[in-house]
């Protein structure tokens, strides 16, 4: 169905409340219903919305129970924390506080004080439930360090399945670890220059059992459904491996080098989404951009990046505008038509070239009669996420084009339609932030 040329505003409350929450703004009491209506239906919006509503919604939720999931969001249901500096205070929440709270009262610690919420964890460790004693766990990725590892090793030996995958997961993260160590020497044995050829390449040799070391280390023994044991067994070693100890393993090379190599047997693709999935859990930037290679690649993604989900992963571990620049190329050469994944990890608003590469390609679109809606997933996020700025630029699209003969029919008047929806947009939203104070006046 045709959207007309209104701006959607629900699709920018998320923007007001975040520049709005910024500001230090509260919610005005008379609109607390309707934003807690507005919550409820969209779990995206919940914590903003939250934020914004204050304590004033937590006290309206536990009178409707259609506002109930206030409380559930809310760390502790809205239970104040001890100060953090009486210990008696907290020893007392985190002995006899409910679930919520002590899940709040330990992320609260932990982004303070890591080893102090750590040395909490330990004291009732061994009487909490399996699924709490993983919830807490996941508490620790929150300023993970090399002293969290001592307890991490000693997690490993934990009754739960799910508990020791997440402590071998946390562990594999701290790159100077014991067990990333051991995954490292298991791995290297797998992957090695093969010398036997004219040309440098690699050969695989995936691992022919899972013993109960690796298992302790958190590799998974039984493979899903249409895998092959040795290649999942070899995804996971390759994935908590260290990748600095590629380059050392593999003739000093570097990653943009070892990702080049060939290799042998058809292992190229299973070990290159392995040093992918390592890239994006090390937050190794130079891994991930040896892996998406250059936008303008045949692949379009790069060797290792064997589908838009990784490519958006990888494209995560680096800055901004790098990011930026890097899809802005990929839309470039490749279009709209596979890039609504990889503008979803761009931050916003987007820099300048992202956002004229977005236009650009949308005008190329309409120019070629292509069928409008097919692009109406990436004008919504125009919409969003151009810089306001951009605005000026699009009074040229907002005429109704000539229509080719192969285009599809009524095609011009929906893209001036759009176009003048993204143009009305822009401006509101400019307007929106320089209300709540964002811009300064000239």
């Amino acid at each position: 169905c045709r959207r007309g040329t209104s701006p959607d505003l629900m699709e920018l409350l998320p923007q007001w409340l975040t520049a709005a929450n910024a500001r230090g703004f509260a919610a005005p009491v008379q609109a607390l219903p309707a934003l807690l209506d507005a919550a409820r239906g969209r779990t995206d919006l919940r914590p903003a919305a939250l934020e914004f509503a204050g304590p004033r919604a937590l006290w309206l939720a536990r009178l409707n129970p259609d506002w109930r999931f206030a409380l559930r969001a809310t760390p502790g249901g809205g239970t104040a924390l001890p100060d953090l500096d009486a210990p008696d205070q907290v020893q007392l929440l985190w002995q006899e506080g409910l679930f919520a709270e002590r899940v709040a009262l330990l992320a609260a610690i932990r982004a303070q004080r890591p080893a102090a919420a750590r040395e909490l964890l330990v004291t009732t460790w061994a009487t909490e439930r399996a699924e709490d004693r993983l919830m807490f766990l996941d508490s620790l990725r929150m300023g993970l360090a090399a002293e969290d590892e001592p307890f991490l090793e000693q997690a490993l030996a934990d009754r739960s399945r799910n508990v020791r995958a997440t402590a071998a997961e946390l562990l594999s993260a701290l790159p100077d670890s014991a067990l990333a160590a051991r995954m490292a020497v298991r791995a290297s044995a797998c992957v090695a220059v093969d010398r036997t050829r004219e040309e440098p390449g690699l050969v695989v040799e995936a691992p022919h059992e899972c013993d109960s070391g690796m298992e302790r280390d958190g590799v998974v023994a039984k493979a899903p459904a249409g895998r092959g044991e040795r290649s999942w067994w070899l995804g996971q070693l390759v994935e908590a491996t260290p990748l600095g100890t590629w380059e050392r393993r593999l003739g000093g090379r570097t990653p943009a080098e070892i990702v080049a190599l060939p290799v042998a047997d058809d292992w190229r693709s299973e070990l290159h989404a392995a040093w992918c999935r390592a890239a994006v859990r090390q937050r190794n930037a130079e891994w991930s951009r040896a892996l998406l290679g250059t936008p303008s690649a045949p692949e379009a993604g790069g060797p290792g990046a064997v589908s838009l989900a990784e490519r958006a992963k990888l494209l995560s571990t680096l800055g901004g505008g790098e990011r930026a620049e890097w899809v802005a190329g990929f839309i470039g050469v490749q279009g709209l038509s596979e890039a609504f994944q990889l503008l979803g990890v761009c931050a916003v608003p987007w820099a300048a070239p992202l956002g004229r590469a977005v236009v650009d390609a949308l005008n190329i679109a309409r120019d070629a009669g292509s069928y409008p809606w097919s692009f109406s997933g990436v004008m919504g996020l125009a919409e969003r996420c151009l810089d306001p700025a951009e605005a000026s630029r699009l009074d040229g699209l907002l005429a109704v084009p000539d229509e080719s003969e192969d285009a599809a029919p009524g095609a011009g008047g929906y893209w001036a339609e759009a176009f003048q929806r993204l143009v009305t947009t822009l401006r509101l939203r400019a307007a929106m932030a320089e209300e709540l104070g964002e811009l300064q006046s000239p």
